[in-house]
C-alpha cells in the first residue's frame, strides 16, 4: 500500500465531501429553475469527482484491509446513489416548461432531500473509520517482526476500540440507509407510529410496540438510523432499547 498516496486521496474526498455538504443548502435557497440547475450541475460534478477517488482508494487499500474494502463497496454505492439522484434532477430540469416535470422536479426533490438526511452521517463515518484503519496498517506495519514489541501500547488498543465503535455505527447507518432507499414510506411510518405512542401518554417506546403500530418489520433498524441523525433519542431500559422522538424532549 503507497501510504503517502492513500492518505493524500483520501483527504481530496474529505475535501471535496465537505465542499458538497457546504453547497447543498444552496437548493433550499434557489428560487428560480436556472439557479438551481447550477447548484445541482455543481453538486453532480463533485459527486462524479468522489466516486473517482473513492474507486482509486478502493485500488490502493482493498487488498491490504478487508475490513476497509467493505466499507468501500458501501460508500461507492451511496455515492452512486446520490449521483443518480441528482441525474434525475438534472434531466427534469433540462426541461422544466412542461408541467407534469414540474411536478416530478418537487417528487425528485423530496427524494433527494429525503436520502441526504442520512447520506452525509454515513459519508462522514465511513471516512472516519477508513482514516483510522489506515493509521493501524501503518501501526502493525512497523511493529511487525518486531521481536521486542511485547505488547500493544494503551494508545493503540484504545484507538481500535474505537474504530470497532465507528464501523458499528456506520453498519448502523447503511442499513438505515439501505432501507430508506427501498422503501422510503417505512421510515415515515415508524416516524409517525413513535410520535402517536407519545401522544398517547407513553414517553418512551420500545422498539417491538412502534413495530405493532407501524406495522413496520424490524422497526427498530429504523429507529436505529434516526437515533444516529439526531432525530429520535435512545436510552436503556431493563436491559432494552427504548425510544423518544426529539420533538417530545423535554430538554
Amino acid at each position: 500500500m503507497k501510504t503517502e498516496r492513500v492518505r493524500e486521496i483520501l483527504a481530496r474526498i474529505e475535501g471535496l465531501h465537505r465542499e458538497f455538504e457546504s453547497k447543498f443548502p444552496l437548493l433550499y435557497e434557489e428560487e428560480g429553475l436556472e439557479g438551481l440547475y447550477r447548484t445541482v450541475k455543481s453538486l453532480y460534478s463533485l459527486s462524479v469527482e468522489k466516486m473517482d477517488l473513492i474507486s482509486e482508494l478502493y485500488r490502493e487499500i482493498a487488498p491490504v484491509s478487508g475490513d476497509v474494502e467493505g466499507i468501500l463497496k458501501e460508500v461507492q454505492k451511496s455515492e452512486h446513489q446520490m449521483k443518480f439522484r441528482l441525474e434525475e434532477l438534472l434531466g427534469i430540469l433540462s426541461k422544466p416548461d412542461h408541467y407534469s416535470e414540474r411536478t416530478r422536479l418537487k417528487a425528485s426533490l423530496d427524494r433527494l432531500v429525503h436520502f441526504h438526511r442520512i447520506y452525509d452521517y454515513t459519508m462522514r463515518k465511513a471516512l472516519q473509520a477508513i482514516g483510522k484503519e489506515i493509521e493501524s496498517i501503518e501501526f502493525l506495519e512497523r511493529v511487525g517482526g518486531s521481536e521486542n514489541q511485547k505488547k500493544v501500547p494503551t494508545g493503540i488498543v484504545e484507538r481500535l476500540k474505537k474504530i470497532d465503535e465507528i464501523e458499528k455505527a456506520l453498519e448502523t447507518s447503511l442499513v438505515f440507509m439501505r432501507r430508506l432507499y427501498l422503501h422510503p414510506g417505512d421510515v415515515y411510518r415508524v416516524e409517525e407510529a413513535l410520535i402517536r405512542w407519545h401522544r398517547m401518554g407513553l414517553l418512551w417506546v420500545e422498539a417491538r410496540n412502534v413495530e405493532k403500530l407501524s406495522g413496520v418489520r424490524n422497526a427498530g433498524e429504523i429507529l436505529e438510523g434516526l437515533t444516529l441523525i439526531g432525530v429520535v433519542e435512545r436510552k436503556e431500559r431493563g436491559g432494552e432499547s427504548v425510544y423518544r422522538h426529539r420533538s417530545f424532549s423535554s430538554g
